[in-house]
Parts: structure tokens; C-alpha cells; sequence
């Protein structure tokens, strides 16, 4: 049905056995080292054998109703999407994010491959709903939900987009130092990083550094608790482990930064500095001596299909 407008981009990602059969070189090597363990093989071959069925039947599904496409996580950086694709992804929370800042605006079905192992807040649809779901999508009836990104960009051009949050610090587990300049005001801060962070991903990290703080105070602000709206125009970032000393301050380690008020930061670190998106720290920006960052609500943005 290459006549068809519409063409089916499924994104998948390797499965735990997979990546130990890469690791091992073949299945029974594999399995002798997790017995080794006192690890569950089965409970790995169990999990692959149902990702790939799970796979088969999305591919016999939407080759029946267009063009079909099936691309690994790895080969998403380089992928050319088309205005007309339709995004299906099978897999865990983190490969929705991860997809969703490569595409522009195309529409993306999340399918939960297995619900009794996995949670999936970003998974709204089992495989048993994919066939119907498509078809709503494709006549334009589908329901979605915009998804706010965040945005850094460097003074000699380079720029990360983030779904879930971005972190600017050290390469390494040290002190980053850097200049904020944030709501008017202006800080030079030595720190173990920041945190900027989404509606989408505003239960993630954030909350960690929320509780570890509210541990500290002893209480918790309520309405921070539960995050913010996945399409609020609004980014939220956080200090961690600010350093008050006699050339650093503290003043400024929690704010919102809304459309038009970017938080910029210049860089004070001669090596090691570097900016990375959802967790990804091989795919990083440099920021070091001379790099001067802003961050601020992209122009991009998702569209999850719910």
C-alpha cells in the first residue's frame, strides 16, 4: 500500500536479554552468567519473547493499513521523519521521551508492551487498543495532549532540546562552577549541578531533589508535590547542593522561568562542564570557560496521543 499518505514509524528499544546477548555473544553464555547470579534468566527470556510478539503484531497491523517502518532507539538521532508519519512506540516511559524531541509535531501512539511489568504513565494504550487507535488518528479524531520542551542553547550555536528535564553541571561527581543570571539578578554559584525541568518531567528528578530538601526543612510544598501540567508554558529548575562561600552564594537555587525569561549561566570550569537531556550523559554539550548558556521553553513541542 506504498499509495498510502500515512507511513507507521514503529520505535523499539533491545531488551535485557538482547543487550546480554550482545554483551555474551550467545543466549546460553548469557544464561550461565545470570545463573552465576542468582539472577531470574527466565524472567528475561520471558520479557523478550513477549516484546517481539509484541512487535510481530504491531507490524502485521499497520502493514494492512499503510507504509511500515521499524527503527531501534539507537538509529533515532539520524532518522528523517516525514510531516506524514505516524509514531508508534512499544516500550517503557523513557523511550516515549526520548522520542518525542526528534520528531516535529508528529503524532505519537504509546503502546504498553507489558502491563503487569510495567507502570507506564506515558503509556495510555495496550496493544489490543493499537488497530483502533490508529484509525482515529488517521481520520483526525484522535485526542492529544501538547507536551512542553525545554530548551538550551550555547553562544557558539550549539542547542538540546529535553523532554524531561536537562542537567548543566560537572562531567564527573565535583563542583560546578558557573555564573546564574536569573529574574534580574546575577550569582556565581559552586554547586554539584542544575536541574531544569518540565511539566512532563516534574515527577521525575525534580521530586528527588524536592524530597532530599524536604527532609532536610522538614516539610514539603504541596503544590510542587505532584509536578505541573505536561503543557504548562513554564520550566522549573533547581540548585543541587548550592556551596555558600566567600565568592559563592545561595540566593538563587529554585525558580520557574516562563515564555521570554530564560535562565542564562556562564561557565566557569576550564574542563568538564558539559549539558545533557533525560538522562542521555553521552549525547552532552560542552560548557566550559567561554561557553555562556540559555535555557528557556522551546518552540518545539510534543503531541502524545491519549
Amino acid at each position: 500500500m506504498s499509495d498510502q499518505p500515512f507511513r507507521f514509524v514503529v520505535v523499539s528499544r533491545k531488551t535485557r536479554l538482547q543487550e546480554l546477548v550482545e554483551r555474551f555473544n550467545t543466549w546460553p553464555q548469557a544464561r550461565f552468567y545470570l545463573e552465576h547470579n542468582h539472577a531470574d534468566g527466565q524472567d528475561y527470556f520471558d520479557e523478550n519473547a513477549r516484546y517481539q510478539q509484541c512487535l510481530q503484531d504491531a507490524e502485521q497491523t499497520l502493514k494492512a493499513l499503510g507504509r511500515f517502518q521499524l527503527l531501534e532507539r539507537g538509529f533515532l538521532p539520524n532518522y528523517q521523519f516525514s510531516p506524514q508519519d505516524i509514531v508508534v512506540v512499544i516500550g517503557q516511559d523513557g523511550l516515549v521521551a526520548n522520542t518525542l524531541k526528534y520528531l516535529d509535531g508528529q503524532p505519537v501512539i504509546a503502546i504498553n508492551p507489558d502491563p503487569a511489568r510495567w507502570d507506564g504513565r506515558l503509556l495510555p494504550f495496550g496493544m489490543r487498543d493499537l488497530k483502533s487507535i490508529v484509525k482515529r488518528t488517521m481520520a483526525g479524531k484522535g485526542d492529544s495532549k501538547a507536551i512542553t520542551f525545554a530548551e538550551a542553547k550555547t553562544n557558539d550555536g550549539q542547542r538540546m532540546l529535553a523532554v524531561n528535564d536537562l542537567f548543566i553541571g560537572p562531567k564527573t561527581h565535583t563542583s560546578a562552577r558557573y555564573v546564574m543570571h536569573w529574574n534580574g539578578k546575577e550569582e556565581t554559584q559552586s554547586s554539584s549541578g542544575i536541574i531544569v525541568s518540565t511539566g512532563l518531567g516534574s515527577t521525575g528528578w525534580l521530586q528527588s531533589i524536592l524530597a532530599g530538601a524536604a527532609g532536610v526543612a522538614g516539610s514539603m510544598s504541596s503544590d510542587m508535590s505532584q509536578g505541573f501540567d505536561w503543557q504548562a508554558e513554564r520550566l522549573q529548575f533547581a540548585v543541587r547542593e548550592p556551596f555558600p562561600s566567600r565568592t559563592t552564594g545561595t540566593s538563587l537555587v529554585f525558580g520557574s522561568m516562563e515564555a521570554g525569561s530564560p535562565l542564562k549561566l556562564e561557565s566557569l570550569m576550564p574542563e568538564e562542564g558539559v549539558v545533557f537531556s533525560d538522562g542521555i550523559q553521552s549525547d552532552y554539550l560542552a560548557f566550559n570557560s567561554g561557553c555562556v548558556l540559555s535555557v528557556g521553553i522551546a518552540e518545539a513541542k510534543g503531541r502524545l496521543v491519549i
